[in-house]
């Protein structure tokens, strides 16, 4: 699993002990299984200690889940299935001492036959369960972890979260979390002795080829020089709007209300790109691959064309079946392996509904995502939704406009009795931008962008009033009564 391997800084060492904790379903056995396969990969004798589970139905669920468990040897401390129906009793003796001694001889018989590599203890209450105080318990799991230390042998145990646990945490060398809830599966390398960890939560999935991790994208780690290469719309009235177009590691937010041409704005910038050879791709949170395609289309843009030619690749994104730590991996994977110039993700409001986790959290993933971008110098595109059909009350519908480097805002106002769009620019980090707006069209033939408006005023109350150019204005441009 390298994406644990990651959050390990490089993976379990070698003849230490890690205990696994968590709630029952969240993946303790499946993760010490693929620990005990990994090891069979690479020649090492591996053994499986289990006291819950039979040895079959543990083969069965890790082959369902492509982990092949051939060639593992099993201890099993558990019960047979003829103690439900026999009496024993202990008349002369304390039973957890007779517990406690057959457990102690079937382990040291099976770790000097086997001398194993690894060993994973699943559960390792198994063997509390037997003690009579926790100072005993703590006492004997020194002397049989230094047992297995001692022959160098890296131990993977696995525990339910409890009270009873912080005994175990503290003579682990180290502690990996698992969680699963309405966020998702979640896991936390909360210590790792001598070597350190990734702090906080990142994600995880178990699908039907396994499980993975999906470490949170740290943006520090990629840093390229920064090229303001310019990348244009195509469209002449909003590149002269936006001072020539948006620059390569910028973000760029495009708002407005729904319907009003986001969307086929932000198409435009993947055209342009397109076409020139290089690549682009649109994570689509909020419409089916085919209706992205239909619409654009429809607005004159060769999509199809253009994803046929490889320069241009439409990823939909299903609701609420990944992480935003898996969406970032993804994400990096594929600006790495394709060169990637421009990424539009369409939408803010579809990435919040469609990923695990909070809205804030969410948030502060996606300004992760994009500094990663920024910092490889890749154009970033987001289209946000804002439900105000008219005014501008702000010009991002919550409060992230501090991601963005460029906003562009798109609005509907009511002209001589009729709706219209109209395009402005309120922030541009790099060169300067025209202060005025300008009305534009979206139909058969794309987006079509007109002259500033310069006879109006009010306009981005959506009710603006018509202005005579001879008119007087005072000192600070403001129009005079007539006489």
């Amino acid at each position: 699993m390298s994406g644990l391997d990651s959050l390990l800084r490089g993976g379990f060492v070698a003849e230490r002990i890690y205990l696994v904790l968590g709630g029952p379903g969240t993946g303790k056995t499946l993760l010490g299984s693929k620990f005990l396969s990994t090891g069979l990969e690479n020649d090492e004798n591996v053994l499986f200690i289990h006291g819950e589970e039979s040895r079959d139905d543990l083969r069965l669920n890790a082959e369902e889940l492509g982990i092949d468990l051939d060639g593992v040897d099993f201890l099993d401390l558990g019960p047979e299935s003829e103690f439900f129906s026999q009496e024993r009793t202990y008349d002369l003796v304390n039973p957890q001492d007779v517990e406690y001694q057959s457990y102690i001889a079937d382990i040291r018989e099976a770790v000097e036959e086997v001398d194993p590599n690894r060993v994973l203890i699943d559960p390792i209450s198994q063997l509390q369960y037997v003690e009579t105080t926790e100072y005993q318990f703590r006492k004997r799991m020194i002397a049989f972890m230094r047992f297995l230390k001692d022959r160098g042998t890296t131990v993977l145990a696995t525990k339910t979260s409890s009270d009873l646990a912080d005994q175990l945490q503290s003579l682990s060398d180290g502690i990996v979390t698992l969680e699963r809830g309405d966020i998702g599966r979640r896991i936390d390398v909360v210590k790792h002795r001598g070597v350190g960890d990734r702090s906080g939560t990142h994600g995880m999935a178990i699908r039907a080829d396994g499980i993975e991790v999906f470490p949170s994208l740290v943006p520090e780690e990629y840093d390229e020089a920064f090229d303001p290469t310019q990348i244009p719309s195509g469209i002449d009235g909003f590149d002269a709007l936006f001072g020539g177009g948006i620059e390569r590691g910028t973000v760029t937010i495009i708002s407005g209300p729904s319907g009003v041409g986001k969307s086929t704005t932000a198409t435009e910038f993947l055209e342009t790109v397109a076409s020139s050879g290089d690549n682009a791709v649109a994570y689509l949170f909020e419409e089916s691959t085919n209706m992205f395609v239909h619409r654009s289309e429809t607005f004159g843009i060769p999509v199809t064309d253009l994803c046929d030619r490889g320069t241009l690749t439409l990823e939909p994104i299903d609701p609420l079946t990944q992480s935003a730590e898996e969406f970032g991996q993804r994400a990096r994977a594929q600006v790495e392996e394709e060169d990637v110039e421009l990424v539009v993700i369409d939408g803010i409001s579809g990435y919040q509904s469609a990923l695990y986790g909070s809205d804030e959290r969410l948030a502060r993933k996606l300004h992760a995502l994009t500094r990663y971008l920024k910092n490889k110098n890749v154009a970033v595109v987001l289209i946000d939704e804002i439900g105000q059909v008219t005014g501008l009350q702000s010009p991002t519908s919550s409060n992230i406009s501090y991601i963005a480097d460029n906003i562009i805002f798109l609005k509907y106002v009511e002209l001589d009795g009729r709706l219209k769009r109209v395009a402005g620019v309120v922030k541009k980090r790099i060169g300067g931008f025209e202060d005025t707006l300008r009305e534009f069209t979206v139909s058969a033939d794309g987006i079509e962008v007109g002259d500033p408006i310069t006879n109006a005023r009010g306009i981005l109350t959506g009710t603006p009033e018509w202005v005579r150019r001879d008119r007087p204005v005072d000192e600070r441009g403001t129009y005079q009564p007539e006489e």
